[in-house]
């Protein structure tokens, strides 16, 4: 996310205390990491990005979002770039390997949309950490899924788990089960945090 609108956000935010941050010493101490979180609403993308402040969040949104003129100004100006969910293309990997490269955070929402259902998560997310040999940090929004709930008051969590590190939690995995084995871990960890 922009680090001017950013760091304005941070500031309400935290002046109302509109969010609670748990596990906050399981985040990264570099910028160089993939981050995963539940997604119910485009709320929790705002309050994910507010939660790793000051590390940008360079998020993976659905190209849908970047058809039009103003929506796709504004999905570039908070750093996320597009992928086709249908047909993911090799920039569904290229671009975000790049960004970690580069020693930036990517956010992804492995649900692959918004949901409050239990869904089998997308395999994106591990298969770009294992590419990269970054971390993978897992995260789950509880909270408000609309703009007049915050205004009312009502409080947002980020909770963050262990970060995963696929090369030394999955050793004994062969490699045709890698991602398989890790989309499962990443899950449980995701519903541990839900609890």
């Amino acid at each position: 996310m922009n680090t001017f609108v950013c760091t304005v956000l941070f500031i309400v935010i935290k002046l109302f205390g509109l969010l609670k941050i748990k596990g906050k010493t399981n985040k990264p101490s570099n910028h160089r990491y993939v981050v995963t979180c539940s997604h119910t609403s485009w709320i929790d993308c705002i309050m994910l990005a507010i939660a790793v402040y000051p590390t940008p969040v360079h998020f993976m949104a659905k190209k849908e979002l970047f058809n039009r003129s103003f929506s796709r100004k504004f999905m570039e100006s908070v750093k996320a770039f597009p992928v086709n969910r249908e047909n993911p293309g090799p920039s569904a990997l290229k671009i975000p390997l790049k960004i970690l490269k580069n020693n930036k955070c990517v956010g992804i929402f492995p649900s692959g949309t918004r949901t409050s259902e239990d869904v089998p998560l997308k395999r994106g997310a591990v298969t770009i950490a294992m590419k990269a040999k970054a971390p993978l940090l897992p995260a789950v929004y509880k909270g408000p899924t609309k703009f007049k709930q915050i205004l009312k008051g009502e409080k947002a969590v980020v909770i963050f788990g262990t970060p995963i590190d696929f090369e030394k939690e999955l050793q004994s995995v062969k490699k045709e089960h890698l991602i398989e084995s890790g989309v499962n871990l990443l899950e449980a960890r995701m519903k541990q945090l839900q609890l």
